[in-house]
């Protein structure tokens, strides 16, 4: 899988990408998120507020119930806002 961060987020991972074999226990969007947050104090604090990030799999806008696997592409981002 290859993850995407962006805004922010980049900032308090510390990283714009990265790639890794997907865990057996993230199946979803949500899973991974969970499995992200666990991976240090960069990523706790960056995905602390789940509702405060968006995500894109294979550059399509998905909920937290989408299915994630070893081949996709996930972007994670602050909510874009247009003025």
């Amino acid at each position: 899988m290859r993850l995407l961060y962006f805004a922010w987020l980049r900032g308090k991972i510390g990283k714009a990408e990265e790639e890794f074999a997907v865990p057996p226990q993230v199946s979803d969007v949500k899973s991974l998120l969970v499995f992200l947050k666990a991976r240090g104090p960069g990523y706790a604090e960056a995905l602390k507020e789940l509702a405060a990030v968006r995500v894109a799999v294979n550059q399509d806008y998905v909920g937290l119930d989408h299915p994630v696997g070893d081949a996709d592409e996930v972007a994670i981002f602050p909510p874009v806002t247009g003025g």
